[in-house]
């Protein structure tokens, strides 16, 4: 049965907290509040969890899941070969709506996907994300919805979804953002925007233009196995 906590409520928080992290100690799927819509996560270094996440939103292994951490300097551990703007986007929008596609760390032992040796993060700008990023280490984390509906903007809205494979809720309250990150590839020559979510291709193009840089204005093949790529999926398929 699902177990379901108010975050608003200091005794369900703390209950909830340590609840969802022994959930995902055991590689089961949590649903979480995020800054932008709710998220499905598991245990980011847990392979049968990440499978499980992507079979309970109907994906196969070509859509890997984003990662959330709880500090910027955790990017360093997953991903390499990050370029300065890239950093400077970190400082600009972290905690915050905007996911960087990277290299990924050669050493890691985890399975995401088909990723190619990519890794998309981001750091969320949510207290009750981050309290429980804080308790687990990296999560890996796609929308609270099934592949092709909606993006869930309230607990009820996913656990009408995904109520059968989540064994903890945390309930944040309605989202603050109805719209999914904007993810942009650091992989290439120059920044390039794979998905625009909350922060749109113009305003990260003047940021980028103040850090030396600028959005590259021809379209190439992109990163193998692009984590999240857009798809008609509402508000997005990435948290």
């Amino acid at each position: 049965m699902t177990q379901r906590y108010d975050l608003s409520d200091d005794d369900a928080r703390e209950e909830g907290l340590a609840a969802a992290t022994g959930a995902v100690r055991r590689g089961q799927l949590v649903v979480l509040p995020t800054d932008t819509v709710y998220g499905l996560g598991v245990d980011a270094f847990d392979p049968d969890g990440v499978q499980r996440l992507l079979d309970a939103k109907g994906r196969g292994r070509d859509m890997p899941p984003p990662v959330l951490i709880s500090t910027a300097t955790t990017l360093d551990a997953l991903a390499t070969d990050v370029p300065g703007w890239a950093r400077g986007l970190m400082d600009r929008y972290w905690p915050g709506p905007l996911t960087l596609v990277c290299r990924q760390q050669s050493s890691l032992r985890w399975d995401l996907g088909e990723t190619r040796g990519t890794v998309a993060v981001r750091m969320p700008d949510d207290r009750g994300a981050l309290d429980l990023l804080g308790r687990t280490g990296p999560l890996a984390v796609s929308s609270a919805n099934l592949s092709g509906q909606p993006a869930a903007t309230t607990a009820d809205e996913a656990v009408a979804m995904l109520a059968d494979a989540v064994e903890v809720v945390l309930d944040g309250g309605p989202s603050r953002g109805s719209l999914a990150s904007t993810i942009v590839d650091c992989t290439g020559p120059g920044p390039r925007v794979l998905r625009e979510g909350a922060i749109t291709s113009e305003e990260l193009d003047a940021v980028l233009r103040d850090l030396g840089s600028g959005l590259e204005t021809e379209p190439d093949d992109g990163p193998d196995g692009d984590p999240e790529p857009p798809e008609d999926e509402g508000a997005g398929s990435g948290a």
